[in-house]
């Protein structure tokens, strides 16, 4: 699934870590949106982009 541009260039990561916000840029995989920031993936559900770091994955190592 390939999402629109210029949705990639509004989202950004929404995940906090010791009560700073991430914000980190999101890049569209197999598997996701992946922040490179803090190695979570965002899951992409009927083309829609699922923002809720609950539902993200970390990257493994």
């Amino acid at each position: 699934m390939v999402l629109d541009p210029r949705l990639l260039e509004l989202l950004c990561c929404p995940a906090e870590e010791a009560g700073q916000a991430c914000h980190g840029t999101l890049e569209e995989t197999a598997s996701g949106l992946l922040c490179r920031k803090c190695g979570l993936t965002y899951p992409i559900e009927d083309g829609i982009p699922v923002m809720l770091p609950d539902h993200a994955k970390r990257k493994e190592d």
